[in-house]
């Protein structure tokens, strides 16, 4: 969980040490009726002991843009156990550097970052009602860590949402393999045209040339012995061949 003692420090700090404590107690006794958070504005019901009705107090910050939520949200998907911890309900540690990182701060650290009233019009402010209202506060960001989230713009399903979407990109990103070139026809030889020269494919050898005469070799020898082929085989040389 975020640190909530530098957030109650900065009202602390005023001094009004038994509005303070008086409004620890109530807040403990249970006398805030009623707590609603929304975005960039908290709105209770406070009915003190010596209170006839309960009185309306609130407390104003200003919610973050979109694009201050964009770089808080993909700082977050960033880092897996932070995306974790968020979809398990449970506030991070260490969250409050993502914010510092992006320029802001989750909690408002100073009273100019704040802006606080009260139905029963009391002085000097902050009056016990908006104490109470702080303590209670503090202590629902305790039990709903999205509440602190809410309060500066982003709802519980607005955020994780976010997330998921932004860390599946993440992961596509991860084990999308790289385009690999195609392989090489040949590999080791290189392009065939720069083997064979400007054709694609090796010459055709030229078919072999076949004599005429070559089938009186191939005969058994005839009754009236080689003589008769010998003498056949002048006027076998002499017919034409095919080129």
């Amino acid at each position: 969980m975020t640190d909530l003692q530098p957030f109650l420090g900065t009202f602390e700090s005023l001094r009004l040490t038994s509005t303070f404590s008086r409004g620890r107690r109530d807040a403990r006794n249970g006398y805030v009726r009623s707590l609603t958070i929304s975005s960039s504005l908290v709105v209770a019901r406070v009915r003190g002991p010596e209170d006839r009705a309960a009185f309306r107090a609130r407390i104003a910050v200003r919610a973050f843009g979109a694009a201050e939520w964009a770089r808080v949200e993909d700082a977050l998907a960033a880092q897996a156990r932070f995306v974790a911890d968020l979809l398990d309900g449970r506030m991070p540690a260490g969250i409050d550097r993502i914010f510092t990182e992006a320029g802001l701060t989750l909690l408002p650290l100073s009273l100019d970052d704040v802006a606080m009233d009260c139905t029963c019009e009391r002085w000097p402010m902050p009056c016990v009602h908006l104490a109470a209202t702080l303590y209670e506060l503090a202590r629902s960001f305790d039990t709903d860590p999205f509440g602190v989230f809410a309060w500066r713009g982003r709802t519980r399903e607005e955020l994780l949402d976010r997330l998921r979407r932004l860390r599946g990109a993440v992961a596509v990103a991860a084990f999308d393999p790289p385009e690999e070139p195609p392989p090489s026809a040949s590999p080791g030889l290189g392009d065939p045209a720069d083997f064979w020269g400007t054709d694609a494919v090796p010459p055709a050898a030229p078919p072999a040339r076949t004599r005429p005469d070559v089938l009186l070799d191939q005969l058994d020898p005839p009754p009236l012995g080689d003589d008769l082929i010998e003498k056949l085989r002048p006027a076998y040389l002499a017919l034409p061949v095919d080129e």
